[in-house]
């Protein structure tokens, strides 16, 4: 298992922002309204925000990063680094944070890196971006994560549709020496990549006519080979498995006791499954905070949109320690150990 520490990094301000636009499930068409009802009790949603058709997880990390900034009163000239972690990337290519880097105006010295990874992307990312600070060379970054994952669903498919949303968040790391900095354990297994994935529209199966054409899985599931697929009996046995024993490792391998965590924050895969691995991690529900009924599965975005929709009153103006584990798509997942104070972390933005 990978197991690692980085030093003298800490986290400074986190932000989210989410689209104005909101969906009750009971207005989903799939659904009647006894199976509307039926849904929201077992995944814990109750309505997403969704993004118009010209709005992209780029827009909304932007927004977040503006009201950071902001916030934090840093100059833009003294970010060294910009990492953005997404699946739904505003183009094949050039790199979104590439053009992030010009929407912010930061300077053309700064470090810039999309990362392509879903529900465990905020966990990778933090790892990323503080081994880039950790040594000093570079002092201040902008770890921008979001997805519109609600746009490769089909409108057709009760399996993925009511459940997902869309999110774009923000979090500043500064290099600080002497910090606790942050404790990781990291993991993937890419035999279970069919259990999320979506066939079509990159380059092992490049666009066709035939991409758009939907076809009836079973009753409530229909499709095209553009949009998502979730093996939902696969996904919930993989997430009650490795959450679980991600955060009991990281726990036992470096030594944290688990009433010295104010908070264990999980990707907001749904209730039903999330509840499951709080109760065999047996922590207080009062640790455990979640963010599903108003947003939905934000995929990347859910643990960081979590702790500022939840949190942000609770821990603004306190020391408070965190574990937060992301897990699913690739299959991928981790956990990490961090420590705030005083966090900088403002009102989401609706865009």
């Amino acid at each position: 298992m990978a197991f690692v520490q980085v030093e003298n990094v800490r986290i400074i301000g986190i932000s989210s922002s989410v689209p104005k636009t909101s969906q009750e499930v009971k207005d989903v068409s799939v659904f009647t309204n006894d199976e509307a009802v039926k849904f929201s009790s077992g995944t814990g949603v109750e309505r997403r925000r969704l993004t118009q058709s010209d709005m992209t997880s780029a827009d909304l990390c932007y927004s977040a990063a503006e009201k950071l900034l902001d916030e934090l009163g840093w100059s833009r000239n003294d970010i060294d680094c910009l990492l953005f972690v997404t699946q739904t990337p505003d183009y094949i290519l050039p790199a979104t944070s590439c053009l992030l880097q010009e929407r912010l105006n930061l300077k053309q010295e700064t470090v810039v890196l999309d990362i392509s990874l879903g529900c465990s992307g905020w966990i990778y990312g933090l790892f990323t971006m503080a081994s880039l600070l950790s040594n000093g060379s570079l002092n201040r970054g902008l770890l921008l994560v979001g997805d519109t994952i609600s746009k490769t669903c089909s409108a057709v498919d009760r399996s993925t549709y009511p459940l997902f949303g869309d999110a774009g968040t923000a979090t500043a790391l500064e290099f600080c020496p002497g910090s606790k900095g942050l404790k990781f354990h990291l993991a993937a297994d890419g035999s279970g990549a069919e259990d999320i994935i979506i066939h079509d529209g990159a380059f092992r199966n490049m666009y066709s006519n035939k991409s758009l054409s939907i076809e009836t899985v079973e009753e409530g599931i229909s499709r095209a080979p553009v949009n998502l697929v979730l093996d939902g009996m696969n996904v919930f046995s993989f997430g009650i498995s490795k959450a679980p024993e991600s955060v009991n490792s990281l726990l036992d391998h470096f030594n944290i006791e688990v009433d010295n965590v104010d908070y264990f924050l999980f990707h907001q895969a749904n209730l039903f499954m999330n509840e499951k691995i709080r109760k065999k991690l047996k922590l207080p529900v009062e640790k455990v905070p979640y963010s599903l009924r108003d947003f939905g599965n934000t995929s990347s975005a859910s643990i960081p949109l979590t702790i500022c929709n939840e949190l942000k009153d609770k821990i603004r103006n306190r020391q408070c320690s965190f574990v937060a584990c992301g897990f699913g798509v690739g299959l991928s997942w981790g956990s990490v150990w961090f420590s705030t104070e005083n966090l900088i972390c403002p009102e989401i933005v609706e865009l």
